[in-house]
């Protein structure tokens, strides 16, 4: 249709193809990165990596060349474990940009095709439209009210109105259309293109921390310094007593290994890439990594109607036009007035229309009349939709020089400057108010006479006639009340925001059993609010009507003033602003314009909000797992920390129980405990019900903090039990570092059952389904055993096979070290039971 209407045919998929080879993809070739070479330059800078590459050459010099190998064979483990951890994260990302690399519509044999953008050629007749954005320089070559920001060239952020005059035909790739449409032919791509010609500078974009990632580099960057301090003070103790240089810096080196947690800033990044991963896998993309650490602290939950809690369906179904006495079905058989009134509608609507009403219009039109009027008609003078509430208005001429002048928007906006009187206004608006109370999204038409071409400079300084009211039914979507019921079930208040009348937008409310539906605001309302009372008003209100994008931003910012952590749903060009300004910005991936789907942090594929429970229950479970992962290893550095410091400090028998080789073997063992095991854990059943943690907290809080120190040296009292036991029967010190070994590793063990969840006993969390848990526990298991019991490997190690008695008492006092902590589970239960009935709601830990 478009093709014979306007003369474009556009490209064969020959000289597609032509186009290709000869100018190349639609793609901005920016700086290649070496990922290998950049993971391995990274690498390099990693302080486990210096210590190791440190404690080998110390070893080399020393002659002690079997250690030396086996720390150069570590630093390569390492290295391969951090590679393959920074490749798991990357093909995250990377299939997350593919999959949100946006789309652009193309006339190709004269058929209107959605491509992706890098598909797009020299030659091609694009498509844009409002809220798309251009995906390469063109030459405009027919267009409606077409406006573009162009700010991401020129800094300036008000519309620019292009149409085919010389001079002001050209629109220019990753720009955004803010209204109208076009169709134009590319003329640059790629690097061509006026934004690839400035690429250089979108090399230079960094992307800013995020608080949760700031907090735990803060803390790793105190820990490398208490770490540095301590060094230097074990190496002074060491040389004092040895007098050797070499062997000093060897027990200082060790003491430093122990201190660095560098398994925390991996699992963080793991955490956030498998965890976007897992929701894209979910049907909800994650652009930004940070999104998904402030998805779990959602309390406010903004959502649009039309296309969020409807279907965006909008079936034209209801009409009333003045002449008659009632309001007609558009099924049943039309007056002449009625039908006039639908033609009128179609010619306010755009002639290439891309709004599911105008479309709706359009076809309501073709079906009804039998002689078609559109290729007769040539639009001459057209008003953006504009106003307070909006309207728009479209001027048409035929060869005969007969006009049209219609418009159609908001009902109240076209009565307040229309012809009538006041008892007819009355009379339109009882019909106005039947329909919206019955969740009809209602328009007026009008239509006016103008003689002359000096067009008045606003559409509302015509006189209008109006001509009735057309009335669209957009039915609620079947799960949106489950939906909801889950939100307020996890403590997360929904507002809904709407450009509807308050009538409508109450009656689709009512309908799906919206909680506060009865506490409305309108733009103008809002607009005028005192600010000093505008917090109270906003965080009170439920559902805002009439809504316009400065009302929309000052919904957000007033929410996020009082604290609120925003997210907020959306699919128009209107929604950008408020997308960009919530924390959480939600656009729809079927019907949501590519503005929204820029400006929002993640994307909804389905146009499924209930998606966005899931979301938010991912959010909640990947930051409990990566608490947990995070507590876990403060947990068990500080038993290594203490058991390699305290012997040396107090000059015990066997100073040195640890040495290098044993530290980097627990770091190696443990690194997937945190990273992989704790990564792949279920949600905790109560997630939901819990209320969204502040996202102010912060991640360290002194009472998790403190379980996770209590929980360390209660495991260093029962490894340093373990040493004066064996001490004490007067074990050589081979069986001394062996049962010492063994005890630590039964308490690596036991802590990771044991801190799969801080509330919930060990016999219901063994119940959890995570693969990982039993393959990483064999693992360490097997690999225990081969230290203990293949003589080989046992010498290297200077372990000695321990015999019955060591091995219990070893594993007894490892695992009592941790299971204590199950008292304490047991006690915050029956707390919690005993103060439940009495309605007092217990945040657990």
């Amino acid at each position: 249709m478009v093709g014979e209407n306007f003369h474009i045919k556009g490209l064969t998929d020959q000289q597609v193809l032509e186009s290709r080879n000869l100018y190349g993809s639609n793609k901005l070739d920016l700086k290649k990165e070496n990922r290998i070479l950049d993971a391995l330059r990274n690498l390099v800078k990693e302080p486990m990596v210096i210590l190791l590459l440190a404690a080998s050459a110390i070893y080399f010099i020393m002659g002690n060349t079997e250690d030396g190998i086996f720390l150069a064979l570590a630093i390569i483990l390492v290295a391969a474990i951090s590679l393959f951890q920074d490749s798991r994260s990357r093909i995250a990302i990377e299939k997350l940009k593919k999959i949100t690399q946006p789309n652009c519509k193309v006339i190709r044999d004269g058929v209107v095709l959605e491509v992706k953008s890098k598909d797009v050629v020299i030659g091609d007749s694009i498509m844009v439209e409002e809220g798309s954005t251009i995906t390469a320089d063109a030459i405009i070559k027919h267009s409606n009210d077409f406006s573009v920001n162009e700010s991401i060239l020129t800094g300036e952020s008000f519309a620019v109105y292009k149409d085919q005059a010389a001079g002001n035909n050209k629109i220019f790739g990753g720009t955004q259309v803010m209204g109208g449409l076009a169709i134009a032919t590319v003329i640059a791509i790629g690097n061509k293109t006026e934004l690839g010609k400035i690429g250089k500078s979108l090399e230079s974009l960094r992307q800013e921390k995020s608080p949760l990632e700031i907090q735990i580099n803060s803390f790793v960057k105190k820990m490398v310094l208490i770490g540095s301090f301590i060094f230097l003070i074990v190496w002074g103790i060491s040389y004092y007593k040895s007098l050797s240089i070499l062997e000093s810096l060897l027990s200082a080196l060790t003491l430093a290994m122990s201190i660095l947690p560098e398994e925390i800033p991996v699992a963080f990044t793991t955490f956030m890439a498998m965890g976007a991963w897992r929701l894209m896998k979910m049907g909800v993309i994650v652009k930004q990594m940070k999104t998904v650490e402030s998805l779990g602290s959602a309390t406010v939950i903004c959502v649009d109607k039309t296309g969020t809690i409807t279907e965006n369906k909008m079936s034209f179904k209801k009409l009333f036009s003045p002449s008659s006495s009632d309001i007609a079905s558009v099924h049943d058989s039309l007056s002449e007035d009625e039908k006039k009134l639908i033609t009128l509608a179609m010619w306010a609507s755009e002639p290439i229309p891309f709004d599911p009403m105008e479309k709706e219009i359009h076809s309501t039109y073709t079906s009804m009349v039998k002689k078609d009027e559109r290729g007769n008609y040539k639009m001459i003078y057209e008003y953006p939709l504009g106003g307070k509430p909006p309207i728009m208005t479209h001027i048409f001429e035929n060869s005969e020089k007969s006009r049209i002048i219609a418009s159609k928007g908001a009902p109240e906006a076209l009565l307040k400057i229309s012809d009538l009187n006041d008892k007819e206004k009355n009379r339109i608006e009882s019909k106005i108010l039947d329909l919206t109370q019955n969740g009809f999204r209602v328009l007026g038409v009008a239509e006016a006479k103008f003689e002359g071409d000096a067009w008045p400079k606003e559409q509302q300084d015509f006189i209008f006639s109006f001509a009735g009211l057309i009335a669209f039914y957009d039915p609620p979507k079947k799960n949106i009340s489950s939906v909801f019921e889950h939100f307020y079930t996890s403590g997360i208040d929904v507002k809904i925001i709407t450009g509807d009348i308050t009538e409508t937008a109450i009656a689709v409310a009512k309908e799906v059993g919206f909680d506060g539906y009865e506490k409305c605001l309108s733009g103008e309302e809002l607009m005028n609010t005192e600010d000093s009372k505008l917090q109270t008003v906003v965080s009170e209100a439920k559902i805002f009507t009439r809504m316009f994008p400065d009302a929309k931003l000052k919904i957000i910012n007033a929410l996020k003033a009082k604290g609120e952590i925003v997210a907020m749903t959306g699919d128009g060009i209107n929604d950008g602003p408020a997308l960009k300004a919530s924390h959480i910005g939600i656009a729809m991936g079927n019907k949501g314009s590519e503005i929204a789907k820029e400006s929002a942090s993640l994307i909804l594929v389905e146009d499924d909000l209930s998606k966005m429970v899931d979301a938010i229950a991912m959010g909640r479970r990947i930051y409990a797992n990566l608490k947990k992962a995070i507590q876990y290893i403060i947990s068990i550095h500080i038993p290594i920390i203490l058991t390699v410091f305290i012997p040396l400090a107090l000059g015990w028998v066997y100073p040195n129980i640890f040495s290098p080789v044993h530290v980097i073997l627990l770091e190696l063992i443990m690194g997937p405990t945190c990273s992989i095991v704790y990564e792949n854990e279920p949600m905790e059943e109560d997630t939901m019900l819990k209320k969204p943690r502040r996202f102010t907290t912060t991640f360290f809080n002194w009472k998790e903090l403190f379980t996770s120190i209590i929980q360390g040296l209660i495991i260093t009292l029962g490894i340093l039990i373990t040493y004066q036991i064996a001490v004490g029967s007067g074990f050589n010190e081979p069986v001394t570092r062996t049962m010492v070994f063994t005890a630590l590793i039964s308490a690596n063990i036991m802590l990771t059952f044991i801190n799969r969840s801080f509330y919930y006993s060990i016999f219901t969390t063994i119940k959890y389904k995570n693969i990982l848990i039993p393959i990483i526990v064999s693992i360490t298991v097997g690999i225990t055993l081969l230290l203990l019991f293949v003589k080989p490997i046992t010498q290297f190690f200077e372990f000695e096979t321990p015999s019955l008695s060591q091995a219990s008492i070893s594993v007894l006092i490892g695992v009592l070290s941790v299971f204590w902590y199950e008292i304490v589970k047991w006690r915050k239960r029956k707390i919690r039971q005993r103060l439940q009935p009495k309605g007092i709601h217990i945040k657990q830990s």
